[in-house]
């Protein structure tokens, strides 16, 4: 009979970083984070720190920059985490700067030694290891010195009853030759990506042992209060399906708060549905939207709006400003460029588990587009449906507004060919009719559902959308005339059809 040893997980404090982790970090293990300068490491190190250390479990951070640690600490108490009543009671700076200097590297490992076994620290960071590798070259003592040294500190800060973190700016060949990511239990990767003019950071874990930890590259962002990851939405395995399940019974339905729309629709849109609501500039698109938020109110549904492509102050009408200033309907400002689809997902989903939305709006899918950083428009189609996918999962409905140029004999439901994504369409179009533009709609699409086939005029009012006769009846009444099937157009060069 075999027992396994449990490996307590330590959570690091900052938001999202779990998850990627597999749980938090394995207790006693020896971490590295890596990555370009300005990446953000020595910030995530001294989040993670700040988060664990208490006076029964104190910290010991080396610094090996020929800077003093206040200098470093000057810049790190601009953030939120950042608590001074914990230096020197439960966490030590030791600046290692000056032994450096001299060149003597088993003087600096016993330097470090005599500091843990002196203050008896639960964790331990080093932080710069790049400036041993500078150092190494002024000295001239070769790479076989510095692998001797890097392959002592490492085993010495696995031998430790602590949780240890290196600190180092690395390039990828230098990580590749490097004998410190052989011992290490945990390896963070930081870097910033620039694409034209924007810039995203990512962060990969590269290893971390003993546990699953989420694969691939997460985008994560620095403000005040830190660091916070946004792990990367995953869906399935084998690629892209056609269609995300439903997440509702099909019978259950959502009134959408036009008259006579419901009934086009086959009974309402089912829940955990994705429409996608097409139309030129002015069909009325944002109306409908907010009917249908407007809509779920009255039923006791709150909701939610992400705006793309206006700021909320101009997508606040009447009744939507109502609504989001009594609480029950959440506008997502999503203006700011460099957007990635990872953070759009983790606001979208903060808002709508905060206010128990039960629908959603995204105005617009072009507008989202724009919002993405670069390298996330490449593929925003699949970016696009693991969003949908996402949140129709956790049982909330959708409505994304898309606009198309309406060429009148150009029946397109989507501009980016992303249509089969969405669970239901409805098109709103122009159509010129005794020489004036009047608009109409009608539903394309309701996965498993009946739907109307008509296409009926609509006019927008006071009092919101109010929905008209069919094409075929507004006929008859215009011509005096019951309305009869024609026959086809005879062919162009005048023969019989």
């Amino acid at each position: 009979m075999s027992h396994k040893v449990s490996i307590r997980r330590l959570a690091t404090g900052v938001p999202g970083l779990d998850n990627l982790l597999g749980g938090g970090l394995p207790e006693f293990s020896f971490n590295l984070i890596a990555g370009t300068p300005g990446s953000g490491k020595t910030t995530l190190a001294h989040q993670i720190m700040f988060a664990l250390a208490t006076p029964d479990n104190r910290a010991l951070f080396f610094t090996v920059l020929g800077e003093p640690a206040l200098k470093m600490l000057r810049y790190q108490q601009q953030f939120a985490f950042f608590d001074v009543a914990k230096i020197n009671e439960a966490i030590r700076f030791v600046n290692l700067s000056a032994d450096l200097l001299e060149g003597d590297f088993d003087r600096v490992l016993a330097r470090i030694a005599e500091e843990v076994q002196d203050f008896a620290p639960s964790l331990v960071f080093v932080d710069s290891f790049r400036s041993v590798v500078q150092s190494t070259q002024q000295v001239n003592q070769g790479a076989s010195a510095l692998q001797r040294f890097v392959q002592q500190l490492g085993m010495q800060m696995t031998s430790w009853q602590a949780t240890t973190f290196l600190i180092g700016e690395y390039l990828l060949p230098e990580a590749e030759s490097s004998p410190v990511f052989t011992v290490a239990d945990g390896i963070l990767w930081l870097s910033q990506n620039l694409h034209r003019n924007s810039m995203v950071r990512k962060m990969q874990v590269v290893k971390m042992r003993g546990q699953g930890h989420a694969p691939g590259l997460h985008t994560f962002r620095i403000n005040e209060t830190g660091l916070q990851v946004f792990p990367r939405a995953i869906v399935g395995s084998g690629g892209i399906p056609e269609a995300a399940a439903p997440a509702a019974p099909a019978y259950a339905r959502l009134a959408m708060g036009v008259a006579g729309l419901d009934e086009m629709l086959g009974g309402g849109l089912p829940v955990g549905y994705s429409l996608l609501l097409v139309g030129p500039s002015g069909s009325g698109k944002t109306i409908l939207a907010t009917e249908f938020l407007a809509e779920g109110v009255r039923r006791g549904e709150p909701g939610v709006m992400a705006a793309f492509e206006k700021t909320p102050s101009q997508l606040l009408s009447t009744t939507l400003h109502r609504l989001v200033t009594s609480h029950q309907v959440g506008v997502i400002d999503t203006r700011s460029l460099d957007l990635s689809i990872d953070q759009t997902l983790h606001d979208l989903i903060e808002m709508i588990q905060r206010m128990q939305a039960k629908r959603v709006v995204i105005d617009s899918l072009s507008g989202f587009e724009l919002a993405l950083a670069p390298e996330f428009r490449e593929d925003f189609r699949g970016s696009l449906y693991r969003m949908i996918a996402e949140l129709t999962g956790m049982g909330v409905t959708i409505l994304m507004l898309a606009e198309l140029e309406d060429r009148y004999t150009d029946l397109r439901f989507s501009p980016y060919g992303s249509a089969f994504l969405a669970d239901a369409i409805i098109v709103q179009r122009y159509i010129e009719l005794a020489g004036q533009f009047k608009r109409v709609i009608s539903v394309v699409k309701v996965r498993g559902s009946e739907h109307s086939k008509d296409i009926r005029l609509f006019d927008i009012t006071d009092q919101g959308i109010v929905l008209g006769e069919t094409l075929s009846e507004y006929d008859g009444i215009m011509s005096g005339r019951p309305t009869v099937s024609l026959p086809p157009d005879p062919p162009a060069d005048g023969g019989r059809p």
